[in-house]
């Protein structure tokens, strides 16, 4: 009884563990359905502020729990989606000829790199490995060595081992400067859910689902990154800018006597989110309801518009009198030292000068973006500034789940470009043991570096990389000699960070597209619909010829089938996997393996049954017979699906993990969960077993 009872158990906890990992795309899909009818009431909505509060809602319903089953989900592959599928690569061999001294090339070095070019082109051989091979063949019986063209005035000793060592390493730091950039561009662009990882030693894969303007996106790809130093103009000019935004947006609202266009729900969570961060003085000034102005009534101010009005009806005005300055939060930060930053609030003309800190939710960006690129809006900007948001979010705030940027007013013209900059290390500050990046010029960029720094003493300037901001250091002294240290990161991985961005402005191996594929989202969907119609076409196949040849055990053989690929899937969403058209026929090749399996056990049963055998001996003579053959195919087919995986890429590595996992499970439900099932059955008193064979009574 124990060991029929030990085979329900497992039985059990095999369909349990297959449901588990099944149901956070169950429910993904279903809550997915339930954003799409909020999308559509919103898009339904009357106002622009009750569309926003009806998403703001199922933001607050079912945003986390989303999340958490998209995280776990089983993902479409970009075959199944629609989008665009691109393939870059470093140019090494660009790289080694930028490294190299310009005064030290000569036709030898050129005749080296033209055999190595030519060679990259016909072959996925490392490019480092072809240049020393070339460089050993026609270069050393020259009497030339590496040290004859390559200078590195930072290492010590230098040898031909150091000089290979450098340029690995440069090639490596080039790869993690495109991915940083790429990453950035891609999310500027709006692409939703990118895949974009490295492949090899210089080369990135990026799935990108949706796109489907392909020369916009390939520009995007292979422009140059630009890195820029600009000064940071955080002051009352710009504040008084959006001041004036605000009173233009309010009047045409007015005129229109129309609603104003955002919602007060979304500000006044944002206000609230930021404000909680700041110290208890600077928290209980800054308390959202504060907007309507408590503290300059209580200064009894005669201009204050909101004096002596309700604390509801002042806050309803402030929001409907400012419809720009309501999506970010601004704060002051007073002369006195060690003073908390002050929140500040439009309901006065008169700001004070000084250091102005802007902070904004992500969700209100596409919006402050909207109006900021308005043709009117534009023409009120000053000319010499403009707006940049920061690369990455606040990381006070992302603990808590909510992602805020900061924001800056530059000026428009840059002071410096990356060009002048030869090298940057991440390192630590013997001083206090935190995190910064040391920074060297070359002799033009130091030289214009020390009059920037000296004419700008307690001023920040912005390290900006295509637009957005990295870091905005505060000059302490005038920097003399190109070497610069640039502390305030909150962690080493901030400052790598750092380092790989200051490096991309003297980024010296150009990203090429080797390959691009594009699919359509109806391409997609019929790729989905056929490879879906024919698994199933196949299974109910399947199901029907083992019904009709096995009965009884082919009913078994189904069902464990079925487990099967309830188990694929749920391994493959556990896994992080991606499902792709290749991983539908790796299912469907699954299918057959599966049932091939038992079709071998069953064989064996039938033989054993023609010879007069008993059925519960026939049956495990039969499984135990069955055994080395099924292991002898499946573990072949398995390593075949390891090569496929370790060598392959994108669509062929989703096969082959397909593949692998397929034959695990057909393994486990074959020999293991069909015989328990047989033989729960059998232990309930059954006398007979169809395997189509002829009815033949049990004696045990």
């Amino acid at each position: 009884m124990k060991k029929v009872l030990g085979k329900i158990i497992l039985v059990a906890v095999t369909i349990i563990a297959a449901l588990a990992m099944l149901y956070p795309t169950y429910k993904a899909y279903n809550l997915e359905n339930i954003q799409k009818d909020f999308v559509r009431r919103a898009k339904a909505a009357k106002t622009s502020a009750d569309s926003l509060a009806i998403m703001e809602s199922f933001k607050k319903q079912y945003g986390e729990s989303l999340q958490s089953a998209k995280n776990s989900q089983l993902k479409l592959g970009l075959d199944l989606r629609g989008g665009m599928y691109v393939t870059l690569e470093i140019d090494v061999a660009r790289l080694i000829e930028e490294t190299a001294s310009k005064e030290q090339i000569d036709d030898i070095f050129e005749a080296v790199m033209e055999k190595t070019k030519e060679q990259a082109k016909n072959t996925e051989e490392d490019v480092i490995d072809m240049f020393l091979k070339n460089f050993d063949k026609i270069a050393r019986p020259k009497g030339k060595s590496l040290i004859s063209y390559f200078d590195f005035g930072n290492i010590r000793d230098l040898s031909d081992e150091k000089i290979v060592e450098k340029l690995r390493k440069d090639q490596d730091e080039a790869i993690d400067q495109a991915l940083e950039v790429l990453r950035q561009r891609i999310d500027k662009y709006g692409v939703a859910e990118p895949n974009i990882q490295k492949q090899g030693s210089a080369r990135i894969i990026m799935e990108l689902p949706g796109v489907s303007n392909v020369g916009e996106m390939r520009n995007l790809l292979q422009t140059t990154a630009r890195l820029e130093f600009k000064l940071v103009k955080n002051n009352k000019q710009i504040v008084e800018y959006f001041n004036r935004i605000d009173k233009f947006l309010a009047n045409k609202s007015a005129r229109l006597g129309s609603v104003t266009e955002t919602t007060a729900d979304t500000t006044i969570a944002a206000e609230t989110a930021m404000t909680e961060e700041t110290k208890a003085d600077t928290t209980a000034a800054a308390d959202t309801t504060a907007m309507a102005s408590a503290d300059t009534t209580k200064k009894a101010d005669t201009t204050d518009p909101y004096a002596g009005l309700p604390e509801k009806e002042a806050q309803e005005k402030y929001l409907a009198d400012h419809p720009f300055t309501r999506l970010f939060t601004t704060y002051f930060f007073p002369p006195q030292k060690n003073a908390q930053p002050q929140p500040v609030y439009y309901a006065s003309s008169q700001f004070p000068e000084g250091e102005y800190m802007f902070k904004v939710l992500e969700d209100s960006i596409p919006k402050f973006n909207e109006i900021m690129n308005r043709p009117e809006i534009k023409a009120m900007m000053p000319a010499d500034l403009s707006i940049a948001f920061e690369a990455n979010p606040d990381k006070r705030y992302e603990e808590q789940g909510i992602r805020v940027f900061d924001f800056h007013s530059l000026k428009s013209e840059a002071e410096l470009t990356g060009d002048v900059i030869t090298d940057a290390m991440a390192t630590y500050d013997p001083t206090n043991n935190l995190p910064m990046v040391t920074m060297a010029m070359n002799s033009d960029g130091s030289e214009r570096w020390s009059k920037i720094t000296g004419a700008n003493l307690q001023k920040r300037i912005a390290v900006v990389l295509d637009e957005r901001v990295y870091s905005a250091p505060t000059v302490q002294s005038k920097i003399t000699g190109g070497n610069s240290q640039i502390t305030g990161m909150a962690n080493a991985e901030e400052a790598h960070l750092l380092e790989i961005v200051l490096k991309a402005g003297a980024l010296k191996a150009p990203v090429q597209i080797i390959e691009e594929r594009i699919v359509g989202p109806s391409l997609g969907e019929d790729s989905i619909r056929n490879g879906f119609t024919a698994a199933i076409i196949a299974a109910i196949a399947v199901v029907l010829f083992m019904f009709f040849y096995y009965g009884n055990g082919g009913l078994v053989a189904d069902f464990a089938v079925v487990l099967n690929i309830s188990l694929l899937f749920g391994v493959l969403a556990s896994l992080g996997g991606t499902l792709t058209l290749p991983g539908i026929a790796g299912i469907i090749l699954t299918l057959g393996m599966a049932v091939d399996a038992n079709v071998l056990i069953y064989e064996r049963i039938r033989e054993e049954l023609a010879r007069g055998r008993s059925m519960k001996s026939a049956i495990d003579d039969g499984f135990n017979k069955a055994l080395s053959a099924i292991l002898d195919s499946n573990i072949t087919t398995f390593i075949t699906g390891l090569i496929l995986y370790y060598f392959g890429s994108g669509t062929i590595q989703g096969f082959a993990l397909t593949l692998m996992v397929g034959i695990i499970g057909t393994l486990f439900t074959a020999i293991v969960v069909s015989r328990a099932i047989i033989e729960i059955i059998m232990s309930r008193g059954a006398t007979h077993f169809g395997f189509g064979q002829k009815k033949v009574v049990s004696n045990n």
